[in-house]
């Protein structure tokens, strides 16, 4: 990527210690890391069971492992008078479009829900741990920014205990970063490549539209597998932008691309080739006898959450989770997740023939994200947006997460318990310029990400 890569000599041990009690946080942003713990337990004894909707785990609040079998992702948000690892002060990898305190959200009621489970019990995140866990370590982010959104959650509850040293950086906006914890010689990687395969984003020099090779991995992230012992994949938003697509050199079809001689398509069949390219090649790559094996993780679609014009006053003002029964997982978030979820159960059977070297997992994270229209940045992607009065234009972020953010945890009382116990969609007016200008918002400012 540009300069000499800092994993040289990297030790890639494989194995991970299967008392992976991993209290990664969770997704928007906190949820995720609470998944990845259960996932990656699950993972270790059994690595070919459906999905982690069955993963037949629990936890107690000492770290002890309990057989119970659970959807983790039926549950509901529930009020958690404990707060966040850290704030919009403490914390120097916050990036300011996600700094929601530091720029002046006044209400402060989205940091105390966690998610809960209807039979689940899940841990509230342990740095400590997760580092002692992670020991020796590569895990890289890939994906679009909601992958970045993740990355930067991960560095702020890990650098309460241990600061994360900036590496490496390069490409437009410093997209592509690396950290490393010296205290557990832990390497933590994001990887900018919102299609996962090749593409060509548009620009004011070259086309208004995007080229996406859907049968080419982006080699970006792909080059460096051998070094990546554990792999979380993020994608789906850009999906939506115009498009070109190709396939075998030829042009397959074209999404939203008005004044262009192309076959238009909808965007779900070339996401799912995109995948299906993706892990294909993370499967070939480090299943052979030349592999070392990984971890891998596919997150989820997680929807936005605009009620109005994107550039309007109140365009996510909900200030609450979403009641049980007011919202749904319908239409294009159910359709994105199901592409997700089907193309990683095809690449579970196919990842069977090297005995246990890779092991692969959805992280269904959609229906928890999808109830949490309260956690996003909205105006407040800009520092005290309403200093001067409230005006009828406002760039809203209702896609991304502040940070702090939504969290899971089990509560510090729990008791151990036993053991036996493809379509067409029309573009949406005005988000495709948003979220160009939301990316370009969302680079490196303070504290560790230092050139």
């Amino acid at each position: 990527m540009g300069v000499s890569s800092p994993l040289k000599g990297h030790s890639n041990s494989y194995s991970l210690n299967k008392k992976l009690f991993l209290p990664f946080s969770v997704y928007a942003p906190y949820a995720l890391f609470a998944l990845l713990l259960i996932a990656l337990f699950r993972l270790s004894f059994h690595p070919f069971s459906s999905s982690i909707n069955q993963s037949p785990v629990s936890f107690s609040r000492e770290g002890n492992v309990y057989e119970n079998p659970c959807n983790y992702s039926n549950g509901k948000w529930v009020h958690d008078r404990d707060g966040p690892l850290y704030n919009g002060t403490t914390c120097g990898t916050i990036k300011e479009g996600q700094n929601c305190i530091l720029h002046g959200r006044p209400d402060l009621g989205y940091l105390y829900w966690r998610w809960k489970p209807r039979k689940c019990r899940l841990p509230r995140f342990d740095p400590n741990t997760f580092l002692r866990l992670l020991r020796n370590k590569h895990i890289a982010f890939v994906g679009d920014s909601i992958a970045r959104n993740q990355l930067e959650s991960l560095l702020c509850m890990l650098a309460t205990v241990s600061k994360p040293n900036l590496v490496y950086t390069s490409g437009a906006d410093n997209k592509f970063r690396r950290w490393h914890f010296d205290s557990h010689k832990i390497v933590v990687s994001v990887y900018w490549s919102p299609f996962l395969v090749r593409g060509v984003e548009k620009s004011k020099t070259g086309p208004n539209h995007n080229e996406v090779y859907v049968d080419s991995v982006d080699e970006r992230w792909g080059a460096d597998l051998v070094h990546i012992d554990m792999i979380v994949l993020s994608i789906g938003h850009w999906f939506l932008h115009p498009a070109v697509y190709y396939e075998s050199g030829s042009v397959l079809c074209c999404h939203y691309c008005n004044g262009l001689n192309h076959s238009e398509i909808g965007f779900y069949g070339v996401m799912r080739k995109a995948i299906k390219t993706a892990l294909k090649t993370i499967i070939e790559r480090k299943g052979t006898n030349h592999g070392d094996g990984v971890d891998v993780f596919l997150t989820t679609f997680s929807p936005s959450h605009f009620e109005g014009q994107w550039d309007k006053f109140g365009a996510c003002p909900r200030t609450k989770p979403y009641r049980k029964g007011e919202k749904r997982v319908e239409g294009m978030d159910a359709e994105m997740r199901a592409v997700e979820v089907e193309e990683m159960e095809t690449a579970k059977l196919n990842a069977k023939k090297f005995k246990g070297r890779l092991r692969l997992e959805t992280l269904d994270v959609t229906k928890l994200s999808l109830l949490r229209p309260d956690g996003h940045p909205g105006p407040y992607m800009y520092p005290f947006p309403f200093a001067n009065g409230v005006h009828d234009r406002v760039q809203n972020d209702c896609i991304h997460w502040c940070l702090p953010g939504l969290k899971l945890k089990v509560s510090r009382r729990a008791k151990p318990r036993p053991a036996h116990e493809s379509g067409h969609l029309t573009r949406p007016e005005g988000p495709p310029k948003m979220w160009e200008d939301l990316d370009k918002n969302i680079g490196p400012k303070k504290g560790f990400d230092k050139k």
